[in-house]
């Protein structure tokens, strides 16, 4: 198969059609074979597979369509073109439920046989082409870290770097771009791998509960507090423990964070008993360390005692050329996940995927592939399955804001905050920083005005 010419198998009875289609697909670029009935059409399949069989319907012995059934039976995938000089509704219909590719009335239209076929090469080369995805796919042992491209090889090669210490390490990147996997990644080929990986978000914890979240809390020590429970660093023990969004953390918070760090010991809240505990510790921020340091976010120590090494994810929108494999390995998932049977996405639909420059990073278009993989369901993801925002034009995400006549000043933050949120694919992190706002402010927005965020 993979980038040979489309081998066509001809069944028919009449020596002149044969010999007329042979010089017209042969004219075309495609390989050809015959054959003058089924029984003869059978012995050539076992000896080659063709990527198409084009047959008649009323053949000498066994008829067309039951050249069909028997051909679907051995392979399901193989496309079959039924022709006939007698077409009735009938006769199409059942054709079509057993399983053809299309029903042609003679004399053939050269121009529809053409466009079939030429369908169902590109159909064959885009196959081998996810086939080939596939493989790398299978061959992966990278533990979620997908892409072929310079920066992402850069980046599994200081992961594994890394799993070979018990260092702190400090990832940053955008919102989506995979710290999460990345630090999984590095727990899995540590020597800790049989240990918990713990991970906590900043960003998603309210303010009044995260130091319960990180320390923990014995019964009683506040109102609500109405059983002990062990803080992360005490799950962690022995494993990874990941402090996510590390620049949303209270700044009254992290001394406290620091002092843990330094001496491996934590002290649940509402307790005068310490206990050790042994944690590798990664740090993530969707930030610029040193902007953090300069906003007043994130402490200076804390951030040198966080930031022995440093691993920069790219941005999805640096690497497009991962896209197809990162596409086809979120379309095994979710077909698992939902239950669908979706072969690959169309060459047009990955232009779009390809074309726009993924605010939400890897985040956004494994949403986006979920989606169109429900709404497909089977066969092949077109444009029409898409967020009509990706099937838009790319430089639309950065035309200003059109504002109606005597809008107020509190209107236009609001219409501002969602259109922002709309275009990131609700992703807030991302929104915020485009704003200039914090998470926290763009959710008590969100919250006031009575939007689900």
């Amino acid at each position: 198969m993979g980038t040979t010419a489309l081998d066509v198998l001809v069944v028919d009875d009449e020596p002149a059609l044969r010999e007329v289609l042979s010089i017209r697909l042969q004219d075309w670029g495609f390989g050809v074979t015959t054959a003058c009935d089924a029984a003869e059409a059978d012995a050539m399949l076992e000896r080659a597979r063709p990527d198409i069989v084009l047959t008649d319907v009323v053949l000498p012995g066994i008829s067309g369509i039951e050249l069909l059934r028997r051909l679907k039976r051995h392979d399901p995938t193989l496309p079959v073109i039924l022709m006939t000089a007698h077409a009735n509704v009938d006769a199409a219909v059942e054709a079509m439920k057993v399983g053809a590719t299309d029903f042609l009335t003679k004399p053939i239209d050269t121009e529809t046989l053409h466009a079939l076929l030429c369908a169902v090469d590109a159909d064959r080369r885009q196959r081998w082409h996810d086939e080939k995805l596939d493989r790398e796919l299978a061959a992966d042992s990278t533990h979620g870290l997908i892409g072929a491209s310079r920066s992402m090889q850069s980046l599994r090669e200081q992961v594994a770097v890394l799993a070979t210490s018990d260092a702190s390490a400090l990832l940053v990147g955008e919102s989506g771009t995979g710290k999460e996997v990345a630090a999984r990644a590095i727990h899995a080929l540590s020597p800790r791998r049989a240990r918990p990986f713990i991970a906590v978000n900043a960003a998603a914890i309210p303010e009044g509960l995260i130091e319960s979240e990180i320390f923990g809390h014995e019964q009683g020590a506040f109102t609500g507090a109405v059983g002990a429970r062990a803080g992360c660093f005490e799950l962690a023990d022995g494993g990874t423990l990941l402090l996510d969004e590390i620049g949303e953390m209270p700044m009254a918070l992290q001394p406290k964070l620091l002092r843990v760090l330094e001496d491996g010991r934590v002290r649940r809240l509402g307790s005068s008993r310490e206990v050790g505990f042994d944690v590798r510790v990664i740090a993530a921020t969707n930030r610029s360390p040193a902007e953090a340091v300069r906003e007043g976010r994130v402490r200076e120590d804390l951030l040198y005692r966080l930031n022995v090494f440093e691993l920069t994810l790219p941005p999805l929108r640096e690497r497009a050329s991962d896209i197809p494999l990162l596409v086809r390995h979120f379309i095994h998932l979710f077909n698992g996940r939902h239950g669908a049977t979706v072969e690959a996405v169309r060459d047009t639909a990955l232009a779009r995927l390809e074309g726009w420059h993924w605010p939400g990073n890897v985040r956004e278009l494994r949403n986006v592939i979920e989606r169109a993989v429900v709404i497909a369901r089977r066969g092949w993801i077109e444009p029409a399955h898409l967020p009509p925002y990706v099937k838009s034009d790319p430089g639309a995400a950065g035309k200003s804001l059109e504002l109606p006549p005597r809008t107020t000043l509190a209107e236009a933050e609001r219409l501002l905050v969602l259109s922002t949120l709309e275009r990131h694919g609700h992703n807030k992190a991302a929104a915020a920083r485009e704003l200039g706002l914090d998470v926290k402010t763009i959710r008590n927005r969100l919250r006031a005005w009575g939007v689900e965020g």
